[in-house]
């Protein structure tokens, strides 16, 4: 008998949350395995290297490369300021010098008495990278980063923008919601994303969004490409595209947790290596009982409770009704295997296996 396997959407009130944290380049580790960690303990840094400027000494004064290195004023690793007299000739009878200034600020890398230059390059950009999620480190990785688990509350939107934020869980009603997370269980307006947006909140939690909404947030189409980047409010639509609320049971455990502190990220990709939006609350104990993720439990079954992840029923929520063996003919007029879906009105749908996740919840 085959099965379809589906990418799986969580709710999941106890979870076992793995997480790395991997610099973008090589770096030192902070921490050591099994060390307990908050959510915003720096577990790695590094550097990344400045951009590099060429500047031709031996031109610029008119000498033989080889006699650059006579005529420089600062030494390799030394700190130079943007205009600041680097090389200086020495001219004729101690008259008459020409002198080289830094075109930027940065460091001197390199002086060459082969090619006369000398390398400038911008101050390294510091990358530092946090735990994210409380929780122990389960593996380090040399120079690279580290494997927290956590257990906790994990709930995943089906679209999200903006990147990881973190703060305590608050309502809109609330007086004070600067650097907070809101949840907003009805259809986020653009003027209620405006508003919390101006009283600096870090990050709104809604059941659905209009996609011109999104688009005027974004001040662009939101495209297909991976999400996260975006120099906004992180915004995670628990539902989809429209006029819809959040779904009770996930309304209820955000609510269960107001004032709680969470860790968020906006980031989504729906098609190759699926990446969900997220909202995660951890706990100060260890759970006793997690919900694991297995193979089976993404398995499409009559009765499972499933999301739409394509048009044109995208964000739809209903439950498997049928499941026909036979191949069937869709609109693309290719045949594929098909799943009769009830949806939360009462309408009835054929959508192809492909186009449906499993709402995975405890």
């Amino acid at each position: 008998m085959s099965k379809s396997y589906t990418p799986g959407l969580k709710i999941l009130e106890k979870a076992s949350v793995e997480k790395e944290r991997i610099l973008p380049i090589k770096g030192k580790v902070h921490v050591m395995l099994g060390e307990s960690l908050d959510a915003d303990k720096i577990v790695a840094s590094t550097k990344i290297p400045g951009n590099v400027q060429m500047v031709n000494i031996a031109n610029a004064l008119n000498i033989d490369p080889d006699q650059v290195p006579d005529c420089m004023l600062c030494e390799v690793d030394d700190i130079v300021r943007k205009g600041e007299v680097i090389a200086r000739s020495r001219g004729l009878f101690g008259m008459f010098k020409t002198e080289v200034k830094s075109p930027l600020d940065g460091i001197l890398g390199n002086i060459s008495d082969v090619t006369g230059q000398v390398i400038i390059s911008e101050k390294p950009y510091p990358i530092e990278v946090d735990a994210y999620i409380p929780g122990k480190v389960e593996a380090v990785f040399d120079n690279e980063g580290i494997l927290v688990k956590s257990s906790g509350t994990l709930i995943q939107g089906i679209i999200g923008i903006g990147g990881e934020k973190k703060g305590c869980i608050a309502i809109e009603s609330e007086d004070d919601i600067k650097g907070k997370i809101i949840i907003v269980k009805s259809c986020l307006s653009y003027e209620s994303y405006e508003r919390l947006n101006r009283l600096g909140v870090k990050g709104i939690v809604c059941g659905g969004i209009d996609y011109s909404t999104m688009t005027k947030i974004l001040k662009r189409p939101l495209g297909v490409a991976i999400t996260g980047m975006e120099e906004t409010t992180t915004i995670i639509v628990t539902e989809g595209f429209g006029d819809i609320e959040m779904a009770d049971r996930t309304y209820e455990i955000l609510s269960k947790n107001i004032g709680s502190f969470c860790s968020i990220n906006g980031a989504t990709q729906i098609r190759a290596g699926v990446m969900r939006p997220e909202i995660f609350i951890g706990l100060k104990s260890e759970l006793k009982e997690s919900s694991a993720i297995t193979e089976e439990s993404l398995v499409i079954s009559i009765g499972s409770k499933v999301r739409i992840i394509r048009d044109p029923y995208f964000g739809k929520l209903g439950v498997v009704k049928e499941l026909p063996s036979e191949l069937m003919k869709i609109d693309t007029e290719t045949t594929a295997r098909v799943a009769k879906i009830e949806f939360q009105d009462g309408s009835q749908e054929i959508i192809p296996r492909t186009n449906l996740e499993v709402i995975l919840s405890d």
